[in-house]
Formats: C-alpha cells, structure tokens, sequence
C-alpha cells in the first residue's frame, strides 16, 4: 500500500507541475498587445454577454429551428449555476495568479477559486445542445471554447485542470439533458 500512496503523490506533483507549465505558456502568449487585449475580451464576454448574441446568432441563421436548442441551453446553464458556486468554494483551489507571485492577471475575477473554471463551464453547457442540434456549427463552437479556454489560462485565472474540470462537469450535465430537451 506504500508504494501505491508514493507513486500516486508522484503523479499529482507531475499533474500539477503540468498545470503550472501550461498556464505559464497561455500567459507569455497574452504578453504582447494583442493577446493581452484579446484574453480580456474574451474572458469578458465570456461573463454573460456572449450568450444573448449566440441566440440572436442562432434566431437570425436557423430561426425558428433554434428556439428549443436556445431554450435548452439557457436550462442548462441554470441547472449548472445552481450547484456549481457550492463546489468552486468546496474546491477552494487558490487561483494561479495568487498561488504563483509571477503571474499576473489581466482582469478581476467574479470569484476567488478558480476549481472549476465558470467560463468554460457555462460556453459548454450552451454548445452542448447547439452542436448536436445544428451539427454544421460544430467547427465553430469548438473554436470558441478553445479560445475561451486559452483567455481563462492567459488571464492568469485557471489551470487546464480547472478548464478541463468546468467542461467534464458541464458536459457530463448537459449532454443528457439536451438529448432528452431536444427529443422532446
């Protein structure tokens, strides 16, 4: 049982070493003007004015086919945001810019933990039901939560762990839930 508990005390310090690598790097790409001036306005836009022009998006390209996919995700960012402050402060991971003095943010946070990442967990629960209703903006959504993802690391205010965690949490909740909404 020793040598079970030492390579998995191992491993976390390699997962967490990883994290801390992977940040760094999304924060030296937000460095020069331009990223710096896009993680912001990402990370912005990701605290809830880019889901009203996704449904003026979806309302104006596939009209009244995109009323239940609008309703489904909003469904599924309530249900996530009904439990998911209880396990950010449950989690109460310290965020990167205050674990590691060399990491600056580029903006205020809504919150102080950072485990699991809000952003991603909100554009996930939405793209879950536009991507399997309207397959065609796949491409797109992935695009965006790449780059919503990127923005939460280069702003200094997630890990990947956190990024990878809020998308698991959003998706393991949504991708059922949108099936069943969208059947129905």
């Amino acid at each position: 049982m020793g040598r079970s508990v030492e390579i998995g005390k191992a491993l976390a310090d390699v997962l967490l070493r990883a994290d801390v690598w992977f940040t760094r790097v999304c924060v030296r790409t937000a460095r020069p003007a331009l990223g710096r001036g896009l993680a912001i306005a990402v990370s912005r836009v990701g605290n809830g004015g880019f889901y009203p022009l996704l449904a003026i998006a979806l309302l104006y390209e596939f009209g009244r086919q995109s009323r239940a996919v609008i309703f489904v995700a909003a469904f599924n960012i309530l249900l996530m945001h009904s439990f998911y402050p209880t396990i950010k402060r449950r989690a109460g991971r310290a965020r990167p810019f205050r674990a590691y003095g060399d990491l600056k943010p580029l903006l205020a946070t809504l919150d102080e933990h950072s485990f699991p990442s809000g952003h991603i967990m909100t554009l996930t629960a939405a793209l879950v039901p536009v991507a399997l209703a309207l397959p065609e903006t796949l491409p797109l959504a992935l695009s965006a939560w790449v780059t919503m993802a990127w923005a939460r690391l280069a702003s200094a205010h997630h890990y990947p762990s956190d990024v990878l965690a809020g998308a698991a949490l959003a998706f393991v909740v949504s991708y059922p839930l949108s099936r069943i909404g969208l059947a129905w």
